[in-house]
């Protein structure tokens, strides 16, 4: 696995998320039937709170990005993107895991929706999340808050920023 870190998000990353979006979003939403490349990344742009996002950096470039928005009763993660090239790498897992870990410690479950068909959806079942609901595009799921949290990976040695 690549080195990485967690960054806080400033306004001047949301075109970088945007553009992000678009491409890792385009092969789910095209075979949805709803694929619209300006409406995609302005979703984005409508949506994107620095103050709740972190930029993933991987060997000190720009990586992809997650959101944990807090809500009524638990967060949401939103906004989690991470480059094709660096998928599978162990890296969106690793930072999940650093994730739900912080929503553990604070007693809060975690709510997420994907797309239907999506390849996330396995990456969040083997997390713990389950399904809440369904729709004929999203898929939207739950995690309640593990008492001892996730169980750490030996990658993760506590320096991440977040």
């Amino acid at each position: 696995m690549k080195d990485w870190e967690l960054r806080p998000a400033t306004p001047a990353d949301v075109e970088p998320v945007a553009e992000l979006r678009a491409v890792v979003m385009r092969p789910d939403l095209e075979r949805l039937g709803r694929y619209d490349g300006h409406r995609v990344r302005q979703r984005l742009r409508d949506a994107f709170d620095p103050a709740h996002t972190w930029v993933i950096e991987a060997d000190g470039a720009f990586a992809g990005c997650v959101a944990l928005r807090p809500g009524e009763d638990a967060h949401w993660l939103e906004h989690f993107y991470l480059a094709p090239h660096l998928q599978g790498s162990g890296i969106g897992t690793a930072v999940l895991r650093t994730l739900l870990a912080r929503c553990d410690r604070e007693g809060l479950p975690v709510r997420l929706n994907v797309l239907q068909g999506s390849p996330a959806r396995r990456l969040y079942e083997r997390f713990g999340f389950g399904v809440d609901r369904e729709d004929p595009v999203d898929v939207f799921m739950m995690r309640g808050p593990a008492p001892d949290g996730p169980p750490a990976p030996a990658a993760l040695n506590g320096d991440r920023k977040m």
